[in-house]
């Protein structure tokens, strides 16, 4: 999502926020220091309104000692009769008066004054005496700081959180679509199911729809050409069968013997004819789906089912085919899909082992699901055909078995449509030789068998 709408959105807002608190909290700030120090003027304004309460011509007398050894002199308030006189050239610190200019005109001013700058007022009483109150600016302007920066804080600690809060808000609010993008990545390539939309933002609706709507186009279009050859090798089976029968009954027949070595070769290629259009409905089968059983299918009794039919082919080849260990698992799985993969599975592995080789099948319980291990002692699959042998009518360089080249294609649409997983290995990697064929099925928390 790095270059996504969440990640413009969250700058987006996270530049407006920052942008508007921190105008917000200048101007807090210098709101609060003129407060401030209004605020402190009007102290001036009043300590000068009770010193002209003394009376009308009442001097305001010159302390001896101007401050006080525990006292912060920063802090003090002057107080003093404009043009006081200092006779004993008393400084501001030793409590001497303040060299106030006399031609000062009346109010607030801010003045430099032995080296210091003060806030000065200046006030005439009804008397006509004039009156200086004063305070170092220095320490008013601490105040009004630290007041001000008081008011800006509450911004410099909830900013941070509020960010904080609408980067989460709208990576939450956006995790409905990455869930969504996630689980049409795991799909398999024939699920083609339509994708739930009622958990999902009102934005994404019309697009989950219309992928929804495509995806329909698309499982018809499939479903078209699935059952075009499923009715096509439907159809051709009667006149194959018709041609066997014939190829029977002139073998019956008188003739030479050239004649009946053509006719040999001509039932060879009738059987093979009748063997693809077999696994072409197998493929078709493979490609719809299937309800499973509630109670699933037990494995062991799918692993008799595949030797009993597959067991004079390995008698004919002098292959050792059996299921190695007694362990047994439920699948949840259409027992004809399950049936269809290990007899392709099998099938090939007695095709491809030497005579005199071994073919062992296997079955394991794991968290994940039942494993499915089907192993022979034959020449294996190099690496890099391990990919290419799941295509329909692929076969290997060198391959000089009779076969159609859709076994494995099937084993891979069953797989693809139960979200099985199927891997290709060497049965022993040190040599390397032989396969090792795995298949991890879903087991749906099903309990093995023992």
């Amino acid at each position: 999502m790095n270059a996504s709408l969440q990640r413009k959105l969250s700058l987006a807002l996270l530049g407006t926020i920052a942008g508007v608190a921190l105008v917000a909290g200048v101007l807090s700030f210098a709101a609060a220091y003129d407060e401030a120090q209004e605020l402190q003027d009007d102290v001036l304004r009043q300590v000068a309104t009770l010193t002209q309460g003394r009376g009308t011509n009442a001097a305001v007398p010159a302390l001896a000692d101007g401050h006080f050894e525990d006292h912060d002199d920063a802090s003090r308030l002057y107080v003093q009769v404009l043009g006081q006189d200092n006779p004993r050239s008393l400084t501001i610190d030793q409590g001497g008066p303040l060299p106030v200019p006399v031609t000062t005109p009346d109010g607030l001013h801010t003045m430099m004054l032995s080296g210091e700058s003060f806030r000065v007022l200046v006030k005439t009483s009804a008397g006509g005496m004039r009156i200086v109150v004063a305070q170092e600016a220095d320490f008013r302007d601490d105040i009004a700081q630290g007041s001000a920066l008081r008011t800006v804080l509450p911004f410099a600690v909830l900013v941070p959180i509020l960010l904080f809060v609408v980067v989460s808000l709208v990576r939450r609010m956006f995790r409905p679509v990455v869930r969504l993008a996630e689980a049409i990545d795991r799909r398999g390539e024939g699920d083609l199911q339509p994708i739930a939309d009622h958990n999902l933002p009102a934005e994404v609706r019309p697009f989950v729809r219309a992928i929804n709507r495509l995806l329909g186009r698309v499982a018809q279009t499939l479903d078209g050409q699935r059952r075009f050859v499923a009715d096509a090798a439907h159809e051709l089976r009667s006149p194959l069968t018709a041609l066997s029968l014939q190829a029977e009954r002139l073998q019956q027949a008188p003739m030479s013997e050239l004649a009946r070595e053509r006719l040999a070769v001509l039932r060879q290629g009738i059987e093979r004819g009748r063997a693809l259009l077999e696994q072409l409905l197998s493929l078709a089968r493979a490609q719809q789906r299937a309800e499973p059983p509630a109670a699933g299918v037990s494995m062991q009794a799918v692993f008799r089912r595949v030797l009993q039919d597959l067991l004079p082919l390995a008698e004919a080849r002098q292959i050792d085919v059996g299921v190695a260990g007694e362990g047994d698992a439920r699948v949840p799985a259409s027992e004809l899909d399950l049936l269809t993969l290990v007899k392709n599975l099998v099938d090939n592995a007695i095709r491809y082992t030497p005579a005199g080789g071994r073919v062992d099948l296997s079955v394991e319980s794991r968290p994940e699901g039942v494993l499915l291990r089907i192993q022979d002692s034959g020449p294996g699959i190099a690496p890099a055909e391990r990919e290419r042998v799941f295509d329909p009518f692929y076969r290997t360089p060198g391959n000089e078995q009779a076969g159609s080249g859709l076994g494995l294609a099937i084993v891979q649409a069953i797989a693809q449509r139960l979200g099985a997983r199927v891997s290709l290995d060497d049965a022993d990697p040190a040599v390397p030789a032989g396969l090792l064929v795995r298949v991890l099925l879903p087991a749906h928390g099903e309990a093995p068998l023992r």
